[in-house]
């Protein structure tokens, strides 16, 4: 007599099969579809990832996780950041940290990228680690539409700037990563730029989509021509802002294109699509999510993220309401008709370092509801 499988254990079985294929980001295999999506954690004073970051990372490429994204890290320039206890990408001692993070990952078994970073409008004037800095974007308008906080950027400061993100890029390399993100998402510096909501310049960086986006595709040229032409260079963006949930960059995917293909032109290998709820259809008359579309629209392989694993919004993390766990089907379904590439993980991994295996493994009943307090420590 043919037994058949259960739902169970064809639902195991599949959640293996299709998240265990390896991908390829230009010169980089990463060898799952598993990601780890860059979360803020505070825990790098004087903004050196020490011992607890190290194995923070490498408990969870361990477990299963394919490709770790850094959580965000600031650049070599004095207003990129807002905090002594972020880690920073510049500085002898801060570099010689990552070194050793990367190194952990790597016996660990998975590959990392740091996520590289500039806060641009969102900093305040004060603010560690220099606080002499001022806050700088395109027009110096914040998110909220508040004028007179900062600066709007001269020649000057866009050139140091698209310098800060070369060498931090070029730095990468030398330490031993395995690519670099560039954060373009989120209403911090990049994004000020794309988003015509803080971006008022009258100048070739201000006006259309195209000139919108003409810093941030600078950027990316610039970090291209500093590493190999092999090394991968990723780039995360979003059209909701931290204060702006409802923001879009594009209404259309004509207005998408027209963003995302400066930058594919430009060198990216890989594009980060931010969303807050990955199964969400990004544009009427279409199931396909923001991911989805960027993959459709540019020909570049794509990473999806947004409350994977999980049954609520991560805005309500920072209220310090939990999330229960939630089923991976559908998930699976777009991976298998490659809808996008990878899946990026945020909560439930900070929850649970296992979280990978026991997918891959097929021990769905093992997952654990996301509690806010897994935001207190590095577990």
């Amino acid at each position: 007599m043919t037994v058949s499988a259960s739902p169970a254990s064809s639902s195991a079985s599949r959640a293996a099969e299709i998240l265990s294929r390896p991908i390829a980001l230009n010169g980089l295999t990463v060898p799952n579809r598993i990601a780890m999506a860059p979360m803020t954690r505070m825990f790098s004073p004087g903004g050196v990832p020490g011992e607890d970051v190290r194995s923070y990372y490498a408990r969870r490429a361990a477990a299963g996780v394919g490709l770790i994204v850094t959580e965000g890290t600031y650049v070599g320039h004095e207003s990129a950041g807002q905090s002594d206890r972020v880690p920073r990408f510049h500085g002898e001692e801060q570099l010689a940290g990552w070194a050793k993070v990367a190194e952990d990952v790597h016996a660990a078994g998975g590959t990392i990228v740091p996520q590289l970073w500039h806060i641009g409008m969102v900093r305040n004037q004060g603010d560690a680690p220099y606080p002499d800095a001022p806050a700088m974007g395109p027009s110096g308008i914040r998110v909220d539409g508040t004028e007179g906080a900062g600066k709007a950027m001269t020649r000057q400061d866009l050139d140091d700037v698209i310098g800060a993100f070369a060498t931090a890029a070029a730095d990468a390399e030398r330490i031993g990563f395995d690519g670099v993100e560039l954060h373009g998402a989120h209403g911090y510096l990049l994004d000020q730029f794309l988003w015509e909501g803080t971006n008022r310049r009258t100048d070739a960086y201000g006006g259309d989509p195209v000139a919108r986006t003409k810093f941030a595709a600078e950027i990316v040229a610039a970090v291209r021509a500093a590493v190999s032409p092999e090394f991968p260079v990723l780039f995360r963006y979003s059209q909701w802002k931290q204060e702006a949930y409802s923001a879009r960059l594009a209404e259309t995917p004509e207005e998408l294109e027209a963003i995302l293909a400066p930058l594919a032109a430009a060198g990216v290998d890989a594009f980060h699509a931010s969303t807050r709820r990955y199964w969400l259809p990004e544009f009427d008359g279409s199931d396909l999510n923001l991911a989805g579309w960027t993959k459709k629209l540019t020909g570049k392989p794509t990473i999806t993220v947004g409350s994977v694993g999980l049954d609520g919004d991560f805005i309500r993390a920072f209220a310090g309401e939990g999330a229960p766990a939630r089923g991976i089907d559908d998930l699976l379904d777009r991976l298998e008709r490659d809808e996008f590439d990878l899946v990026a993980v945020g909560r439930a991994l900070l929850q649970d370092p296992q979280w990978a295996a026991k997918v891959l493994d097929g021990r769905f009943e093992e997952l654990k509801p996301y509690d806010a307090a897994a935001l207190k420590s590095l577990s």
